[in-house]
């Protein structure tokens, strides 16, 4: 494992990524980091391809909530919802909407106990027992992305998110981010602004949600390297970001770039199989580059002995005074593993070398049909893959930044991609690819 490079090494490409600024698809920080990715892997030796993907962009303008006594607060409009001028009306709660009001509901998170998790894992490495009492607050709530869809139903003009049941108090929570355009506009109030607004309903006031959505040629960076047998691992990530985002995924990126600077020093007979490095655009945008690369590539993904995709060397974080302060620890690390047993047991014996604590090898399809991450695409075409994913609660917030970095885990987790790729010698795809 002596390329590896060194945690320090990788906390600098994340730095490097992070200071270009908000890399929502189709942002300039987004088309930088494109061109940024490309220049490394070319570096290191890889032949590198721009693969165009179609993505809408969605930008905000002002977001404000103003009552007619005055009062106003400002809020995050809602991606991908109808924007608003000025739109006034009633103000009331979701429980109190007539059709036509500006409807408000309040979010809350889910609280995930570990103990029930371990239950649905086809293994765990716990070697602290800490997942007996551990709950893990997730970055949703119990409806995901349909926030707005119970306002639909009432018949609402606007929506108006209640950030009340958050850790820490924020309005900038990128959710949606599935790109589907909502009819109505929404805006997200921070948890201390919306308690206000709430102790003062019903009441009339008026909506500005401003933003605008279009039509952009982003890019998946595909990188790759001849191997040891005619087939093909895919070593991916995504470049796109909420925010200017440390933990998503610019954590991932640094992962990848990782795995691929060792194995391009290693000869091409030792690699168990060719390499391909995949990091995608649009995952802010429904996972478009994967679904992209998948599109453009299908007839190949037969081949496949597996697809790694590897997101999120996060922290877990406290909420201290309105305000997250990270601890020593990581946070949980799922390991979506297709339920191939020699694959299983690879995954396994690999969190334990590496000792990555707080990790569970989970199914593929263990949370939904297929897994919360930005490669889910690959499940429902059979190909083998092995997903490594953590959920810490401000993932889709502003306030992911350098700090939430695991930085101890970065190594122990590239030399973990590292020891799977490895650990496929022999393999090929008929011996682990599930018919979906």
């Amino acid at each position: 494992m002596e390329h590896i490079p060194s945690a320090a090494e990788m906390l600098g490409w994340i730095e490097t990524v992070v200071g270009q600024g908000i890399r929502r698809p189709g942002y300039p920080a987004d088309a930088w980091t494109e061109q940024w990715l490309a220049e490394r892997l070319s570096g290191f030796g890889l032949e590198v391809t721009l693969e165009p993907v179609e993505v809408r962009r969605w930008r905000p303008g002002a977001g404000l909530l103003r009552l007619d006594d005055g009062t106003s607060w400002t809020g995050l409009p809602l991606p991908f919802t109808a924007p608003a001028k000025s739109l006034r009306g009633r103000i009331a709660r979701l429980a109190d909407a007539r059709p036509g009001d500006i409807v408000v509901d309040e979010l809350t998170f889910t609280e995930l106990p570990q103990s029930y998790v371990k239950t649905l894992a086809t293994s765990a490495y716990d070697p602290e027992g800490s997942f007996g009492t551990l709950v893990q607050t997730l970055p949703f709530g119990p409806r995901m992305m349909e926030v707005v869809e119970p306002a639909l139903a009432a018949g609402a003009a606007a929506f108006v998110g209640a950030l009340t049941g958050l850790p820490w108090d924020t309005r900038d929570y990128y959710v949606p981010y599935d790109a589907i355009e909502r009819p109505i506009p929404g805006l997200w109030l921070s948890g201390t602004d919306a308690r206000q607004l709430l102790a003062r309903l019903p009441c009339e006031g008026e909506l500005i949600a401003e933003s605008a959505v279009d039509t952009v040629i982003t890019h998946n960076v595909v990188a790759t390297l001849p191997g040891g047998s005619p087939h093909t691992v895919i070593v991916a990530s995504h470049h796109d970001a909420p925010w200017a985002s440390a933990v998503e995924d610019a954590s991932g990126l640094a992962l990848v770039l990782a795995t691929a600077r060792h194995w391009a020093r290693v000869p091409a007979a030792e690699r168990p199989h060719n390499l391909t490095f995949l990091l995608t655009s649009g995952h802010m945008a429904h996972a478009a580059g994967t679904r992209a690369f998948i599109d453009r590539h299908r007839p190949e993904l037969a081949d496949v002995v597996l697809q790694l995709h590897l997101e999120h060397a996060a922290l877990r974080c406290e909420a201290v005074d309105g305000k997250l302060v990270p601890t020593a620890d990581p946070e949980v690390r799922w390991w979506f593993t297709t339920r191939a047993p020699q694959l299983e047991r690879l995954v396994a014996t690999t969190l334990e070398a590496e000792d990555l604590r707080r990790s569970f090898v989970l199914p593929p399809d263990v949370f939904s049909p297929m897994p919360p991450t930005d490669g889910a695409f690959f499940h429902p075409e059979g190909v083998p893959l092995v997903h490594f994913l953590s959920a810490p609660m401000y993932l889709f917030d502003s306030a992911d930044t350098i700090d939430k970095v695991d930085v101890a885990g970065l190594e122990p987790l590239a030399r973990a991609a590292v020891r799977i790729v490895a650990g496929t010698a022999g393999w090929t795809p008929d011996e682990l690819r599930i018919t979906p």
